[in-house]
């Protein structure tokens, strides 16, 4: 079984048990979320789509880690025009690990 999640602009493909880097959200370590903007469930052979959201489904999984991701150099430069310009950049993140993934009831 897995599941299609939006959280902060963008999309990640979920598991039961899987932990999941997603930017940062506003939840200290060890709270417990339900994320309820589910595009996609599939369990064997059935799927359930959302136009574009599953409504009463929502994902639940619980905060491990905040923090920060590698450096990343950003560096620009202009041939012959003496332009050089060098920053860093560490992006945010919440750890997740997806603990339950429900199965949609049959109206939804």
């Amino acid at each position: 079984m897995y599941a299609v999640l939006e959280t902060g602009g963008a999309q990640f493909k979920v598991q039961e048990g899987e932990k999941i880097q997603v930017p940062l959200l506003a939840a200290q370590e060890g709270d417990k979320l339900k994320l309820d903007k589910v595009l996609l469930i599939v369990e064997g052979g059935k799927s359930w789509i959302g136009t574009p959201y599953l409504e009463n489904v929502a994902i639940e999984a619980e905060v491990t880690k905040n923090g920060k991701l590698p450096k990343i150099i950003v560096y620009k430069k202009k041939k012959r025009r003496e332009y050089r310009r060098t920053r860093g950049h560490r992006q945010d993140f919440t750890e997740l690990l997806i603990s339950r993934i429900p199965t949609p009831q049959k109206g939804s």
